[in-house]
C-alpha cells in the first residue's frame, strides 16, 4: 500500500464529511420513486433529480475549486457520492459531468496560462449545476487509449475568425451522459489535435439515442457537421486532459460498482431472511449461507480496493495507475457477481420486469465494460507492476 505525499497511509474509512454527504444523498435517493417507469419512457434521465443532486447537494461542483464556485473537495468525497448513486442506480449524469468532464477541464486549467480560459469559464458554470457537460468519447474507452481521432477540425466558415470558432466534422459512437448535457468536450484531430467545447444547441450537432444495456444510463451517437467549436486546450495538454478524465471515470465507476454490489447483497440478505421454503427461511439453508458469505467477503475486498484508488487519486499518489486498474478490474467482477446472485436468490420474482434486480444487473454489466473492461485493466496492471504475460 502506497503512502500519500505526506508519508501517511490512506484511511480507507470515510470521515464525518464524507459520511454526511453519503447520508444526505441516500435520504434524497430513498425518497424517489418510479425508476422502472422512467426507464420505459422516452426521457430515461431524471433531470429533476439531477438538479437536486447537482445544485441542492452541491455534487456537481465537488471537484471544482472554491475560487470557481465549487466545493474544493477530493475524489474521496466523489467516491462516497458515487457509492450511493450506484446503490440507487440513479439515472443522473454525475459520472459524465461532475467527474469525467470536470477532470478534463481541471487539467486544461492547470495547463492554461490565462485566468479567463474557456476551461475556467465552463467550470464556473458547472459548479452550481447550471451547466451539464459530457466528454465525447465512447463509454468503453479505457485510460491510456490513443487520443480519439474520429472527429477532425474542418475548414473555417465565413466569420469564424472574428467569432473565435473552429469547425468540427465527424462522429462519436456510444457516448454516455451526453443526452442530458448542454455542452460537449470533443477531442478532435488536427494540427495540433485539441479538446474543443461544442454547444449542443447548435443545429450542426445531432444526438441519436441508441438502445443501451443499462436503461438508467442511456448512450447516444453524436455527429458533427461543421459544428462551431471553441478551443479549450491543444497538443499534449489535450491528450493529458482526456487521459486524466478517463482515469477519473474508471476510479469513480469502481466506487459506483461497489455501491451496486453492496445494495444487491443487502437486498438479497433481506429477502432470504423473510422468504420461507419447507417452513424455514431460505437463508437458513447452508448452500445459500455459503454463497452470501463468500459474496460478503468479495464486497469487503472491493470496498478496500475502491476506496484506496479514490484516496490515491485524491492525493496524486504515485500508486494511482495501479490502484485504479486494480479497483476497476476487481469491482467490475464483484458487482456482476453480486447482481447475478441477487437475481438468482430472489427466485422467480428476481426474473420479473417489475423487480429492480434486472436494473442492477444491467448497470453492473454496463459499468464493467465502461472505461476499460476488467481484462483490459488486468493487462494494464500486469504491465504496471512488471508481471510477465502468461
Amino acid at each position: 500500500m502506497s503512502a500519500d505525499t505526506s508519508g501517511r497511509l490512506p484511511d480507507l474509512l470515510y470521515d464525518d464529511t464524507e459520511r454526511s454527504l453519503a447520508d444526505a444523498l441516500k435520504t434524497l435517493l430513498d425518497s424517489q420513486a418510479g425508476l422502472l417507469a422512467r426507464t420505459e419512457s422516452a426521457e430515461t434521465y431524471d433531470t429533476a433529480l439531477w438538479r437536486k443532486v447537482a445544485a441542492d447537494l452541491g455534487c456537481a461542483g465537488l471537484l471544482i475549486p472554491e475560487r470557481d464556485g465549487g466545493a474544493g473537495a477530493s475524489y474521496r468525497e466523489v467516491a462516497s457520492a458515487a457509492e450511493e448513486l450506484g446503490a440507487a442506480v440513479a439515472p443522473v449524469p454525475f459520472v459524465g459531468s461532475a467527474v469525467v468532464a470536470t477532470a478534463a477541464l481541471l487539467v486544461a486549467c492547470a495547463r492554461s496560462g490565462s485566468s479567463e480560459a474557456e476551461a475556467e469559464r465552463l467550470l464556473r458554470r458547472m459548479a452550481d449545476g447550471e451547466l451539464t457537460v459530457a466528454l465525447a468519447v465512447p463509454f468503453a474507452t479505457a485510460p491510456g487509449a490513443p487520443f480519439p481521432r474520429s472527429v477532425r477540425v474542418a475548414g473555417p466558415h465565413q466569420g469564424d475568425k472574428t467569432s473565435g470558432w473552429s469547425r468540427l466534422r465527424g462522429s462519436v459512437r456510444g457516448v454516455a451522459d451526453a443526452l442530458p448535457a448542454a455542452m460537449l468536450l470533443v477531442p478532435s484531430d488536427g494540427v495540433p489535435h485539441g479538446l474543443y467545447a461544442v454547444d449542443l444547441s447548435s443545429a450542426r450537432v445531432t444526438r441519436s439515442p441508441v438502445v443501451s444495456l443499462d436503461m438508467t444510463r442511456q448512450l447516444c451517437d453524436i455527429s458533427f457537421d461543421d459544428a462551431p467549436a471553441t478551443l479549450v486546450v491543444s497538443g499534449s495538454a489535450a491528450a493529458d486532459a482526456v487521459n486524466a478524465a478517463l482515469r477519473a471515470g474508471a476510479c469513480v465507476l469502481a466506487a459506483e460498482l461497489l455501491g451496486v454490489a453492496q445494495r444487491c447483497l443487502d437486498m438479497t440478505v433481506a429477502y432470504v431472511k423473510q422468504r420461507h421454503q419447507f417452513a424455514r427461511p431460505v437463508g437458513s439453508f447452508q448452500a445459500v449461507k455459503v454463497r452470501l458469505a463468500d459474496l460478503w467477503v468479495s464486497v469487503a475486498q472491493a470496498r478496500a480496493a475502491s476506496r484506496y484508488a479514490a484516496a490515491c487519486l485524491a492525493t496524486g499518489a504515485a500508486d494511482t495507475p495501479v490502484a485504479v486498474a486494480l479497483a476497476k478490474a476487481y469491482c467490475s467482477d464483484v458487482a456482476v457477481q453480486a447482481a447475478q446472485e441477487c437475481v438468482q436468490l430472489h427466485g422467480g420474482i428476481g426474473f420479473t420486469w417489475e423487480h429492480p434486480a434486472h436494473l442492477y444487473l444491467k448497470r453492473a454489466k454496463a459499468d464493467s465494460l465502461a472505461f476499460g473492461t476488467a481484462d483490459a485493466h488486468r493487462r494494464s496492471l500486469a504491465s504496471l507492476v512488471n508481471l510477465p504475460a502468461l
